[in-house]
């Protein structure tokens, strides 16, 4: 009668008689090199048709002579349990190639997500190498981290790249400065961050690019590559103080409607106001303050005059939109997410460096992302009232 695994595996251990963990680790790695040898045996005797000491005859098939074995390669595979060499059977055709880790890999259980892992948290090459030394005992170079990290360049770029939905009511544009190096000098470069609210009420990050410094320009740009992926329609985009904003939303679309954040232009407009004025400036703006404040703050007064058009935007919504839209803290709080995940990385080696970090940490910011917004059904029947004549309203 065959003894069940759990007999076997308890005969084992009663035979060995462990006195440490180190000991069972150890045998751990014996075990998992026996049971990985012998998977590439019996992947190799599915390859040949035949099992390793079966004797066939030497005619094959469509006047192709049979194949055979001959011989092994030695290999060291990085694992979690560390280090292991293995003998990787060969046939005489150069046929077979090992399921179970690959020809060329090195890695046989996501080494390689969990070094991307480490990068994704701002850790440097040189970190991650001593951290995977310090768990699983493997040596990986500074440099073979570079080279993994390098893998994912397509994937960001088609991430990049991906088609958007045609219609998104809501779409809130930031940019975030990072320290990077061109010219064999760091310089400060903008990441140009686009997040976008979509019909069924989810947050999703549009895309990230990498631009000199923050302009209107440079936006135009971002809102052109957002129409030729697909976007048709945005119904409000929520924005800072920039120059030229309004004007670059208003060449691409037209009809969408722009909220210029209202707490960007309290900090704004009363950066020049006397701390002991602030509080009862404040509790004004609530009122129509010109009359008391104007000769005292002129310019504080003259920006809120100037920019009243884009401040009071939301005034036309309703309460539960007014939330969504009268400031960008929703975009924000993904900048504050982005600096979290860089906080160990004070500049960046090149431009595709920062869009790779920034990738890495986006897919892990939208994939908790689930919840739809607060009171979505209530927003989405007042969206559907207010932009009937709209696209998908």
């Amino acid at each position: 009668m065959e003894k069940t695994p759990k007999e076997v595996l308890k005969a084992y251990v009663d035979s060995q008689k462990f006195s440490s963990t180190t000991q069972i680790m150890d045998a751990m790695k014996e075990m998992f090199r026996d049971v990985l040898q012998q998977v590439m045996e019996s992947e190799l005797d599915t390859e040949l048709g035949y099992e390793k000491s079966q004797r066939v005859s030497d005619s094959g098939v469509e006047n192709k002579p049979r194949n055979y074995r001959n011989g092994y390669s030695k290999k060291t595979v990085k694992t979690q349990l560390g280090a292991v060499d293995v003998k990787v059977p060969r046939d005489r055709n150069g046929e077979y190639e090992p399921q179970i880790i690959g020809k060329y890999s090195r890695n046989a259980d996501g080494m390689e997500e969990k070094i991307l892992g480490l990068y994704a948290c701002g850790m440097s090459q040189r970190d991650i190498s001593e951290q995977i030394k310090n768990l699983y005992d493997v040596d990986i170079s500074p440099e073979l981290v570079s080279k993994i990290s390098e893998k994912i360049m397509p994937e960001v770029t088609a991430w990049q790249n991906r088609p958007l939905e045609a219609v998104y009511p809501f779409v809130f544009l930031d940019a975030i400065h990072y320290k990077v190096k061109e010219n064999h000098q760091y310089q400060t470069k903008a990441a140009y961050v686009v997040l976008g609210i979509t019909m069924d009420g989810t947050k999703d990050i549009l895309g990230v690019w990498i631009g000199e410094y923050e302009s209107s320009k440079f936006w135009l740009n971002v809102l052109n590559d957002l129409k030729s992926r697909g976007v048709l329609d945005v119904y409000l985009f929520c924005v800072d103080g920039l120059k030229g904003f309004v004007e670059a939303i208003g060449a691409v679309y037209p009809q969408s409607q722009v909220q210029r954040c209202i707490v960007h232009q309290i900090r704004s407009s009363t950066r020049f106001v006397s701390y002991k004025d602030i509080k009862p400036l404040m509790a004004d703006l609530k009122k129509v303050f010109k009359e008391k404040w104007g000769k005292q703050y002129p310019s504080c007064v003259k920006s809120w005059e100037e920019n009243w058009d884009i401040l009071s935007t939301f005034f036309a919504y309703p309460t539960e939109i007014r939330k969504i839209i009268y400031t960008t803290n929703i975009i924000e709080g993904l900048n504050r997410q982005f600096r979290q995940f860089t906080k160990n990385k004070p500049s960046f080696t090149n431009d595709d460096s920062l869009r790779k970090m920034l990738y890495l940490a986006s897919r892990k910011i939208v994939g908790h992302w689930t919840a739809r917004c607060r009171n979505w059904d209530v927003v989405l029947s007042q969206l559907r009232l207010m932009f009937q004549d709209r696209q998908s309203a």
